[in-house]
């Protein structure tokens, strides 16, 4: 059975989902944690009861005094760059946390770098790993609606954080609709060429940055997707998982995030009727794996163990990074913009 020797990066709150998942496996040890807090680290280690594991407060004096073979990267957005090239440098997979990086430039690099050295980078898109998108997505996939034209996601949520996001110039972009952008390409099936966006910081909001956007993306496929949304909306909240429309041109899908998806098709054309009578569908598949960070990781490690790129391998999630660097680049210039990623 292989063996996963992990240095884990990054010893915040989210860390411990991870760790707590590494911990169920028999096939993983952790060897070692990181953070430049390095109480924190010797927090994370009691609490954990990882009394095999060394604690440091710099990567590089983990990667040389331990002979790993993977990474967990969940530091914040800034410090992703530098945790994943260096690791795999090292020779260590890395699995991290979203998003992939804080420029398209180091996301290129990043991928160049797994390409080179033919280690595994991937990404956690942990809102793909839901019963109900995974049915969503089925439904599409089957023609259940005709082919699909327009797409649409609301996301409002009033979240208190603390910490690093209240700091940030544009929160809602960069940390959370990267999770909606994501959903979206995996939704269609397909990938984005183009965004306008115009961010805003509305009245009430309690982020120093821009907290509310919306945007249109044009897909390769031709269909068109919408995204609006908020991190500082009060009353009448979406789910995370965003409230979701899919036009098609034999019905529509509607999912709220949290229930089961349905549709409602076209029963049969008469030239003379005003409006078609329709009538309601819902899903026959059922997707039989784990919810969230848990599903995400269970891909990530079939991937390394069988030896091919996971869902959300750093080649494929770099197109979601392109429409978050896209959205960004739209609001700053206050254009349309063309979605590359050149890489």
């Amino acid at each position: 059975m292989q063996k996963f020797n992990i240095g884990v990066v990054g010893c915040g709150s989210m860390a411990q989902t991870w760790i707590e998942y590494a911990r169920q496996r028999k096939d993983c040890e952790i060897k070692a944690l990181v953070d430049l807090d390095l109480d924190q680290a010797r927090k994370t280690k009691k609490e954990q009861e990882l009394s095999g594991a060394d604690t440091f407060s710099d990567i590089n004096t983990m990667l040389k005094q331990h002979d790993l073979n993977l990474v967990f990267d969940i530091t914040p957005p800034e410090a992703h760059y530098e945790t994943v090239t260096k690791s795999l440098s090292a020779g260590c997979h890395v699995l991290g946390e979203k998003p992939m990086a804080s420029s398209m430039d180091e996301a290129r690099e990043m991928v160049a770098r797994a390409e080179k050295t033919g280690l595994t980078y991937a990404v956690m898109q942990n809102r793909r790993y839901n019963k109900n998108i995974r049915s969503l997505r089925h439904m599409i996939k089957e023609g259940i609606i005709g082919k699909p034209g327009l797409i649409s996601s609301d996301f409002f949520i009033g979240a208190h954080f603390e910490g690093f996001r209240t700091e940030m110039d544009s929160p809602l972009i960069l940390d959370m609709a990267v999770h909606t952008f994501d959903q979206a390409r995996f939704i269609m099936n397909s990938d984005p060429v183009s965004v306008y966006c115009q961010e805003s910081n509305p009245p009430g909001s309690w982020y120093k940055g821009k907290a509310a956007a919306s945007a249109i993306f044009e897909f390769d496929d031709g269909s068109i997707y919408t995204y609006s949304g908020s991190w500082c909306a009060e009353g009448a909240q979406t789910s995370w998982e965003a409230d979701w429309r899919v036009n098609g041109s034999r019905g529509s899908l509607l999912w709220d995030g949290e229930k089961e998806p349905r549709a409602e098709i076209v029963i049969s054309e008469d030239e003379d009727k005003f409006i078609n009578d329709f009538q309601t569908v819902t899903p026959e598949y059922k997707w039989q794996g784990q919810n969230g960070h848990q599903g995400c990781l269970d891909e990530m490690f079939s991937g390394l163990k069988e030896g091919y790129r996971p869902e959300t391998d750093c080649r494929d999630n770099i197109k979601t990074m392109a429409m978050v660097f896209g959205a960004l680049e739209s609001s700053q210039q206050g254009k349309k913009i063309n979605i590359e990623v050149n890489c």
